[in-house]
């Protein structure tokens, strides 16, 4: 299979309308038709149950669409991995670190002083991410290492040290009953029909059903909860970025969160090997 196949599949199976695929991708309908027949023909399998009307997947286009989203996205990796190791060998290095915007702030700012100290450091670019968001930059490139909370980021396939673990809090409007409280349990705050749990995009951009209100980033996030729009649970260093009208309250039954240092076990950068030295050390 050649990724152009596989783009013009996901297109139309993401679309499920062969006029908007081919819209989405800049070709005529006809050529894109005949490419999604080739491929089956090609397969032995039908990937697509089409209608006068509709366009639905199979089960066999359901695994390839699965499979054909991490062959592009490995193929966007590489690329944009190469032309990383391009500038760093024209004397341009430097390492991507992607990290939840909000979070880890006390970590974050002693482990780049630390790297800064090394003889060898190098430019560290930092990309500030939206909820899960640092684990797909990892993956697909667009960052060298990454900041990963555990149980929450997956860090399957990638080499990690842990750096600490932490209890967490709930986070509420200053004035709210349970803030007089020493401690809650999670039943009891995301049960709340006055605070719901916001929603946060994933990673195609689109929002989850439910009650809670839209979310992006953490600014956006302590102003829904200072308004009395929602509550949220978060590791207790969050406690160090409250705002006056925002309260913390511990949370006994909440796992606890791990902090780790993650990246490709197939990276050879020494720049990403000093990131992590520094880390650990900290």
């Amino acid at each position: 299979m050649e990724t152009r196949e596989l783009r013009y599949f996901v297109a139309v199976a993401e679309e499920l309308h062969f006029g908007r695929a081919a819209e989405r991708l800049g070709i005529a309908q006809p050529p894109l038709s005949r490419a999604i027949g080739l491929l089956e023909r090609r397969l032995g399998a039908t990937l697509l149950d089409r209608t006068s009307r509709t366009v639905t997947l199979t089960d066999a286009g359901s695994v390839l669409l699965r499979e054909a989203r991490a062959a592009l996205g490995a193929v966007a990796a590489a690329e944009r991995r190469t032309r990383r190791a391009a500038l760093a060998a024209t004397g341009e290095p430097g390492v991507v670190l992607a990290t939840k915007a909000g979070a880890s702030g006390e970590l974050l700012a002693k482990l780049l002083d630390a790297y800064a100290a090394e003889p060898d450091a190098v430019t560290v670019d930092l990309l500030l991410c939206g909820i899960g968001e640092q684990e797909h930059m990892l993956r697909d490139g667009r960052a060298d290492v990454a900041l990963l909370h555990l149980p929450f980021d997956s860090t399957a396939g990638l080499d990690t040290e842990e750096l600490r673990t932490e209890n967490q809090v709930v986070l509420l409007p200053a004035g709210h009953p349970l803030t007089t409280r020493t401690h809650v349990r999670t039943a009891e705050v995301t049960g709340l029909p006055d605070l719901p749990l916001p929603r946060w995009p994933g990673p195609d951009g689109t929002y989850p059903d439910g009650p809670g209100p839209r979310a992006h980033d953490h600014a956006q996030l302590y102003q829904l909860i200072a308004l009395g729009r929602a509550c949220w649970i978060a590791p207790e260093s969050s406690r160090a970025q409250l705002r006056d009208d925002v309260v913390a309250v511990p949370v006994l039954d909440a796992p606890p969160v791990t902090t780790v240092i993650a990246w490709p076990p197939h990276s050879r950068s020494r720049a990403v090997a000093g990131l992590v030295r520094a880390a650990t050390a900290l």
